[in-house]
């Protein structure tokens, strides 16, 4: 890994075009492209959200998540492979059943916020359904793997969870929608 990262400034994307992880290039204006800037920028919000206050075993999670969008931005980066595995897909099912089962049943919509870190998973949650939406569309038109969009699925209900568990963990309620508030 150090050699390829040894030389940050190539000029090699002056044109416009990026290079694969299998040594094809193509146009930075690309699908694929697009889906692995939204994978990073998934990851790097992930980062922002890391960087609060957070219970430990939900670091835990999301650290095990940014490691598990490294392995989904390759398979975007070297068409045809394949990283993500079952068991990567069904830890997020178990981490969204047993967060879930600590926090009160939802009887409204919510709204993103509450606590800083919250708010921060909201918007990894948003991000993650960009992504989510981005990878079916490369999917329609070029080989992907069929787990990789099932992952961001499951990832963006964690997230949702874990928005709601920072809050509830810094003592912050939901933030309710109340249908109608502004209406008359």
């Amino acid at each position: 890994m150090a050699n390829r990262l040894s030389k940050i400034v190539t000029r090699t994307g002056d044109d416009g075009s990026t290079g694969l992880g299998d040594g094809s290039r193509v146009s930075k204006a690309s699908l694929r492209i697009a889906v692995l800037g939204d994978v990073d920028e998934l990851n790097s919000q992930l980062g922002v959200a890391l960087a609060e206050t957070l219970p430990a075993a939900l670091r835990l999670v999301l650290v095990k998540v940014q490691h598990d969008l490294f392995d989904l931005g390759g398979e975007v980066c070297i068409p045809g492979r394949v990283a993500l595995v079952e068991a990567q897909l069904a830890r997020l099912e178990e981490d969204v059943a047993a967060f879930n089962a600590e926090l009160p049943p939802l009887k409204e919509f919510i709204l993103p916020g509450g606590s800083r870190a919250a708010a921060a998973l909201h918007v990894a949650r948003a991000v993650c359904r960009r992504a989510e939406r981005g990878l079916v569309e490369l999917a329609a038109a070029e080989p992907v793997s069929e787990l990789a969009p099932r992952y961001l699925n499951r990832l963006s209900d964690l997230l949702f969870v874990l928005a709601r568990a920072a809050n509830r963990a810094d003592g912050c309620g939901d933030v309710l929608w109340q249908p109608g508030l502004n209406a008359a």
